[in-house]
């Protein structure tokens, strides 16, 4: 059997406040005591070097990698710098650093080597690196996080990762920095009554916190961009996108949560992760349709509500949540059957979750960074039916229902932009065509303002004779990658 390239897998938060605040807030030093453990386990475990990606490393063209072998310097958060400074010394594997990057550039993205005096080093890092490996017991590897990145692009990023493991022949404890939630207080508070900013931030890191104490890695990451929009999730939950491709887009984990607990307002956690299989590089990533996966019943789970009790008997608005919130008696998901893979040929996109195209058409083409989606109506994928709309047995119009039909084109929409590598949030421009402006036109309106009110994309409505199905609307769309 090929021996695995990761020997464990860890999430923990960079907060300096865990690092530097311990005496002002009893969340912060359970924390920073929790972090002691997690040290503990970390260097029970046979690797070569520690491999960080942190969401506060940020880039904007391409990736950078730490190839400094002795960075040194002390760093004054410039956020939280009132909390003091902290020198540190990092010992950096660069006989790693070359290997990613050069994976990393066959996949297409621009890369570059770091290594200069004073360049600086995430608080994120630091902090992990001073809680977890102070005295550089293994030396580090540094990967930054493209702010711009997308769901697909960093499974790539995560499997070159791998990749490059592989090929230095190295085994890496994998370290990612991100919170979960990332809404912070917007007024000063006092520390030692720190909480959770937002009752449905906590609902939604408790969901990610039980799939993870579970090992369900793959099924994190997809629900991730669902958890990312309702809970403000660090840098959009890139983190969790990269950690798993890097672990091979699996649940093959046996999984551990140490603690959760409010910082400043967010969601910091310690999380472990053990591969219950060896894990082995990729050859290429798989791009996977991005629909929701989480059942729409556990969104409304009265014992979720907002102002109901939390999972300690406490409010969910002020509840700090020790680790046996988390592991005690945490909310139940749901969690559906992976969606189908999306089917890619060059730039032109094709996914099983939408309806089948009726002409020799694509549902979506790539061109540079913009998606161009095909017209797309409201029938359901895979049959014929058409909400909203009544046939006779003849297949003439004897009901139609706009709103219905709004609702099932905006569905579709979505599932093809995701299966695309894009959201609806990305729409920059919608055509709508209404076979009846004067009957359809108010009630289609108000609908899609329930969706497209906020997003400020352009558009245009007009009226035509007829569509090349029994419908009554249609979109096509443009959206940024």
């Amino acid at each position: 059997m090929a021996e695995s390239i990761v020997s464990r897998a860890f999430i923990v938060s960079g907060m300096p406040h865990i690092l530097l605040g311990g005496d002002r807030s009893p969340g912060w030093k359970s924390l920073h005591d929790s972090y002691a453990q997690v040290r503990a386990d970390l260097e029970a475990c046979d690797a070569d070097l520690i491999l960080y990606f942190s969401t506060q490393w940020l880039s904007v063209i391409g990736y950078l990698f730490q190839a400094n072998p002795k960075p040194t310097w002390t760093l004054v958060d410039q956020e939280w710098h009132e909390l003091g400074s902290i020198p540190y010394e990092f010992a950096v594997d660069t006989e790693f650093a070359p290997f990613y990057a050069e994976e990393v550039k066959q996949a297409g993205h621009h890369t570059a080597l770091v290594n200069y005096h004073g360049f600086p080093i995430d608080t994120g890092t630091v902090v992990a690196q001073k809680l977890l490996n102070p005295d550089n017991r293994l030396p580090a590897a540094m990967v930054s996080c493209n702010m711009y990145s997308e769901k697909n692009e960093m499974l790539t990023i995560g499997q070159a990762g791998a990749r490059a493991l592989a090929k230095a022949g190295k085994k890496a404890v994998v370290v990612l920095v991100s919170n979960l939630s990332n809404r912070f207080h917007v007024k000063e508070i006092d520390p030692a009554q720190d909480c959770f900013s937002s009752a449905k931030d906590h609902e939604w890191n408790l969901k990610i916190l039980e799939l993870l104490g579970e090992g369900r890695m793959e099924d994190v990451g997809q629900c991730a961009r669902d958890a990312a929009r309702e809970a403000n999730g660090d840098m959009g939950f890139r983190g969790i996108w990269w950690l798993n491709g890097l672990l091979g887009q699996t649940n093959k984990f046996t999984g551990h949560v140490y603690d959760y607990q409010p910082v400043w307002g967010t969601g910091a956690a310690l999380v472990r992760l053990d591969p219950a299989a060896p894990v082995l590089p990729l050859a290429h990533l798989e791009l996977e349709s991005e629909s929701e996966v989480i059942e729409a019943a556990t969104l409304h789970d009265p014992k979720l509500k907002a102002g109901a009790t939390g999972v300690a008997g406490e409010p969910l608005s002020a509840q700090p949540a020790k680790p046996a919130a988390v592991s005690a008696a945490p909310p139940k998901l749901v969690v559906s059957a992976p969606p189908p893979k999306a089917k890619l040929t060059a730039d032109l996109i094709n996914t099983a979750k939408a309806p089948a195209p009726v002409g020799a058409y694509p549902h979506a083409r790539r061109e540079g960074d913009f998606l161009f989606l095909s017209g797309i109506g409201p029938r359901e994928a895979g049959t014929k039916e058409i909400p909203g709309v009544t046939l006779d047995e003849d297949g003439n119009v004897i009901a139609s229902d706009i709103v219905a039909q709004t609702q099932s084109v905006i569905r579709n929409v979505k599932t093809i932009l995701e299966a695309s590598g894009s959201s609806i949030d990305k729409v920059v421009d919608v055509q709508v065509f209404l076979t009846n402006m004067k009957r359809d036109f108010a009630a289609f309106n108000k609908v899609y303002a329930e969706t497209f009110g906020d997003i400020g994309a352009t558009r245009t409505t007009v009226e035509v004779l007829s569509l090349p199905t029994p419908i009554a609307v249609e979109f096509k769309v443009i959206a940024k990658v």
